[in-house]
């Protein structure tokens, strides 16, 4: 089956997936993140054939997701590297490796436990308010357009808006 393209769609989630949204790209940040940087490590660990494991290394390098860097003294050997943007996608990898926990658990316990390097606890890092620091969940946000959108009749939120005032 072919993967439908979002590059047309205005949405920011869309615009995401079109770089995130393979099945083995989250598992490959994660990889490399864990300290896996070598093709062989990631290729080991998650079973992925070489070609798929070549063309999405190529496609998040493309992306600036990762950085492969030659550490051979001759020849060539790369390692593979977060980005800033690579690093940026923590807070996806947190969201899902939670809601696997909660709704897919393990009946032995969780596989992997997040620990704060600070404080040395486990933690569980929840979405916080940018502006007040409180606990952010869906029900405590609501959607409106962005400034690119505020004053276009045509945004599905302004006609929603519309909608609802009548």
């Amino acid at each position: 089956m072919r993967r439908v393209s979002f590059d047309e769609m205005q949405c920011s989630i869309a615009q995401s997936l079109e770089v995130v949204g393979e099945w083995w790209t989250p598992l490959i940040v994660r990889e490399v993140s864990l300290g896996r940087r070598r093709f062989e490590e990631i290729q080991d660990d998650l079973g992925i054939s070489r070609n798929v494991l070549t063309d999405r290394l190529n496609k998040l390098v493309d992306e600036a997701v990762l950085e492969r860097r030659n550490i051979a003294q001759s020849g060539t050997r790369h390692e593979y590297h977060l980005t800033e943007k690579g690093h940026d996608l923590f807070a996806l990898l947190v969201a899902l490796l939670q809601w696997g926990d909660k709704w897919m658990p393990n009946p032995k316990g969780p596989h992997t436990e997040l620990v704060h390097t600070g404080c040395g606890h486990v933690t569980h890092p929840v979405l916080t308010c940018s502006s007040c620091g409180e606990e952010v969940t869906d029900a405590d946000v609501r959607a409106r357009p962005g400034r690119r959108f505020k004053d276009d009749p045509d945004h599905p939120l302004v006609r929603r808006a519309r909608t609802a005032a009548r």
